[in-house]
């Protein structure tokens, strides 16, 4: 297990190296004099020997490679620059907001499961009857209308009809108690989890139908075993093994920031942040953030891959896996 779990890593490295370069370069042409933008102003007016100073304060002056060589070696150390809009640590800022994501993340991930495993499950056991059908139906909606339509929908019957719900999350999460907080995070979270929910059902329905057509279900069956322990003890588990790929897609990008969901409720995490730096020209911030939200992406990859070879000890067994 712990071959496979090194072996898992190294090949992290140079994926991250690439995803680094790549994004180092893309901000590096993107047009746009980095002078102006640190002083926030497009004034031409700047002489030529202040902007060398800023220039040199900054390491612009410096070789593309050079650059790039001091960027990782910075981010090795939990240095991603400062921010050109705000002249604060990128690391601290993204920091900052990545708390209110992990919340929002979570909440979403547990909601869509708690919807998706039985829903699923109901819905494979009960093969070719209505509640198959009706849970198909729902999955295939969902699937099919983007997440921030539920957000807006949400929004608009919770919020503004009825005014159960605050409308946008809470500015700085200064809440008080966790029912407070469950107002202002539950139509975010049902926005993202409602989409996941989706896919998810139809993911449990498809492996849970695969598997209860196994041989070793029929003669666990043919045991006498009792129809519970059966579809729990044999074939849930099993069923759940492609599943474990798709959840640890979803919370990766989960944690990469619901862009629009954030946006659209005002809540305060990582995908807002890179938001306002975009619309800012922030490049330093758009780097970091970026950065970041991959690491955690391969970070996440990694400890899905470990539990699925935990779960499915044929694949810690295959050397060429």
């Amino acid at each position: 297990m712990w071959t496979y779990i090194i072996r898992r890593i190294f090949q992290a490295v140079p994926t991250l190296l690439v995803i680094s370069f790549m994004i180092f370069s893309l901000l590096y042409i993107t047009p746009g004099d980095p002078v102006d933008l640190i002083l926030g102003t497009e004034d031409q007016q700047v002489s030529e020997e202040q902007r060398q100073l800023i220039m040199e304060e900054w390491g612009l002056d410096k070789p593309f490679f050079v650059r790039y060589l001091n960027f990782i070696k910075d981010a090795l150390h939990g240095d991603l620059g400062t921010s050109y809009a705000t002249n604060q640590p990128v690391f601290e800022s993204v920091m900052i907001r990545m708390p209110a994501t992990f919340k929002l993340a979570a909440f979403s991930m547990v909601l869509s499961l708690l919807i998706s495993v039985p829903l699923g499950t109901l819905a494979a056991l009960k093969h070719n009857s209505i509640w198959d059908s009706i849970a198909t139906a729902l999955a295939t909606i969902g699937v099919s209308l983007p997440k921030f339509w539920f957000g807006l929908v949400l929004m608009i019957y919770l919020s503004l009809k009825w005014g159960l719900l605050p409308s946008t999350g809470s500015a700085e999460l200064t809440v008080d108690g966790p029912v407070e907080f469950l107002k202002y995070i539950i139509m975010p979270g049902s926005s993202l989890a409602l989409g996941m929910a989706a896919t998810q059902t139809r993911m449990i329905r498809s492996s849970m139908l695969d598997v209860l057509g196994q041989d070793y279900v029929r003669y666990a069956r043919s045991k006498g075993l009792k129809e519970k322990v059966v579809i729990w003890m044999h074939a849930f588990k099993n069923a759940m093994i492609p599943v474990i790929t798709v959840v640890g897609s979803e919370i990766g990008g989960l944690l990469g920031g619901a862009v629009v969901t954030e946006s659209i409720f005002s809540w305060p995490g990582v995908g807002r942040l890179a938001v306002n730096s975009i619309s800012k020209r922030d490049y330093p911030m758009i780097q970091g953030i970026t950065l970041l939200l991959c690491t955690s992406y391969l970070v996440i990859n990694l400890i899905i891959d470990i539990v699925y070879a935990w779960v499915d000890p044929r694949i810690r067994l295959d050397k060429k896996s």
